[in-house]
């Protein structure tokens, strides 16, 4: 598959985290249900990576690998975090537009820290993105 048709399931996944989160959220408190969330993804990739294990495995991953990985991943427990405690007291149709302002960061980070170049799709695609979020946010 080509990157387009992952970037598009995950699109789709991500639509149904928030659905899901937000009828699973209902009355409990948002760092549990993040907590429950997580261990079952933990489980699930786990259990992914075993079954699709390469030869090289752990072997292949550095020192730099491990820690921006790590990074990573307290970065997106944060992001949890931060989006289930939205979602607990906003309504979904806003809060995942506001939470996709990350598509538009994710642009400028790329430009600044991976140098990746700002051609001119990416920066209205962006501005696009930010004037929609912040258009369905003042709703």
């Amino acid at each position: 598959m080509t990157w387009l048709t992952w970037s598009l399931l995950s699109a789709l996944f991500a639509a149904a985290t928030a659905i899901l989160a937000k009828i699973g959220i209902a009355g409990i408190d948002a760092n549990l249900a993040t907590a429950v969330r997580t261990s079952v993804v933990v489980i699930f990739t786990w259990v992914l990576a075993y079954i699709t294990r390469q030869p090289e495995g752990f072997r292949a991953l550095s020192n730099k690998a491990w820690l921006f990985l790590a990074l990573s991943g307290l970065a997106t427990g944060l992001s949890w975090l931060c989006y289930f405690h939205a979602l607990q007291v906003g309504p979904a149709s806003r809060v995942a537009p506001i939470d996709k302002l990350s598509v538009a960061l994710v642009i400028l980070f790329a430009t600044l820290f991976l140098g990746e170049p700002l051609t001119w799709a990416k920066g209205v695609g962006g501005i696009l993105i930010v004037a929609g979020a912040i258009t369905i946010a003042l709703e």
